[in-house]
């Protein structure tokens, strides 16, 4: 009987590591990895129209600073109560309200964007595209995981970080044709809007996932369970504090609109690119992870592909030439994309399931938040000192924290092949 149950999860090991498409081939999980495309798509079109807009109308960098700390204020005020919810609630009808939430804000930016109404009214809708990310992010990240096998952990965190970047890339392109085809970002925020349903109607056609959800009131020690679980696993610790302090000083994406129109002196179609170029780098690099064997040596992989990071952030800042700043944004995306994979599998790998959506929620607030107050840091550097120091300074800044994760968690520089600890 042994052996026969042996064959099996043999069987599964070598498809997660050698068969590219692994992740790919259970139904559900395609279908809301599609609906993620179209729901990433739309946020990132989202961005770009936002940028253009919101810059065009008050010439200043604080404002789109703004637009990032509006949006993570919601998802850091309600980390332990939406992780709390995800882990004792259906995951899937969390996600579908929230996903409706964020089409609904869509909705209401392209009424205030037609009229022309107070920008105060953008930053509204922005808190509330907070809340519904504040609730997707736990409840979507633990729906997602239910919906393979653990052996598939691997591919499919490679496939996740993959279409993320596949939606990168279309939608600021998208969004960056839409503005000068419009000669408006209304019609981005429809097209948002329409998206983000689509989303809807493939995510609520995916199976109801069996739970076995233990019923207890809301406490302090439930809340706390996933900060204090995070805590006591030093390696997913100091995995996320990298990526959380890498992204919050290297970050120079919320600048493009700045870059893109005082420094390389470039219009819409061209900031479209750019808010791409990181994406398409991360995108063949998740191709070349995907057929490549699991890295052996994670840990030195990723300390050395954040140490890069901050290289070609620096180097971006300097740049006056576009085709320059092209390459270094997409090796930015391509450097990132190798901490992504390696971060993801690390976490989903030991973190036990009924604990997914609380620590998905503390993962949000180190990974995904710190892209909104990375945003936000570099707008307000970057009125106080200019764009180009603020970019150059932030390269700076990420290298020396590779240095300190190194020195204070000597463990990570020892890890070594992720998947081996399935």
């Amino acid at each position: 009987m042994s052996s026969s149950k042996q064959k099996p999860n043999n069987h599964n090991n070598q498809a997660a590591q050698h068969d590219p498409f692994a992740a790919i081939r259970f139904r559900d999980y395609r279908l809301f990895t599609i609906g993620r495309v179209l729901l990433f798509t739309a946020g990132q079109m989202q961005t770009v129209a936002l940028g253009w807009e919101l810059y065009e109308r008050t010439n200043s960098a604080m404002v789109l600073g703004l637009i990032g700390l509006m949006q993570v204020l919601p998802m850091i005020a309600l980390t332990l109560i939406t992780g709390h919810f995800a882990d004792k609630n259906d995951r899937k009808k969390i996600t579908l309200c929230s996903i409706l939430l964020l089409s609904l804000c869509s909705i209401a930016l392209a009424v205030i964007s037609y009229f022309q109404s107070a920008v105060f009214l953008v930053y509204a809708c922005l808190l509330l595209t907070g809340v519904a990310r504040a609730f997707l992010k736990p409840a979507g990240d633990a729906l997602m995981w239910q919906l393979i096998p653990t052996s598939a952990f691997t591919n499919a965190a490679t496939w996740n970080s993959s279409t993320f970047h596949i939606a990168s890339v279309i939608g600021p392109a998208l969004g960056g044709f839409s503005i000068a085809l419009f000669r408006s970002a209304t019609w981005v925020y429809i097209l948002s809007a329409l998206a983000a349903l689509l989303c809807f109607c493939l995510t609520a056609a995916i199976k109801p996932q069996k739970t076995n959800f233990v019923k207890e009131p809301i406490s302090l020690k439930s809340l706390a369970a996933g900060a204090e679980f995070v805590w006591n696993n030093q390696l997913i610790l100091a995995a996320i504090t990298l990526d959380l302090f890498a992204v919050l000083l290297g970050g120079a994406v919320a600048l493009l609109p700045v870059f893109a129109k005082d420094i390389l002196h470039v219009g819409p179609v061209e900031l479209g690119y750019l808010q791409a170029a990181p994406s398409i780098g991360a995108l063949i690099m998740g191709g070349l992870l995907v057929y490549l064997p699991p890295i052996r040596k994670a840990g030195p992989a990723l300390l050395w592909s954040v140490v890069g990071f901050g290289i070609v952030t620096i180097i971006f800042g300097l740049s006056r030439w576009v085709w320059l700043s092209l390459l270094m944004l997409a090796l930015s995306g391509a450097l990132d994309s190798i901490s992504v994979v390696i971060r993801h599998t690390l976490v989903q790998i030991r973190t036990p399931d009924h604990l997914r959506g609380r620590v998905a929620a503390i993962n949000s607030v180190f990974i995904s938040a710190s892209n909104e107050l990375g945003g936000f840091e570099s707008g307000l550097t970057a009125a106080l000192f200019g764009p180009v120091l603020s970019v150059v300074g932030g390269g700076i800044g990420t290298i020396l924290v590779v240095v300190a994760t190194a020195m204070i968690w000597p463990e990570i520089r020892k890890l070594g092949a992720v998947h081996e600890d399935l």
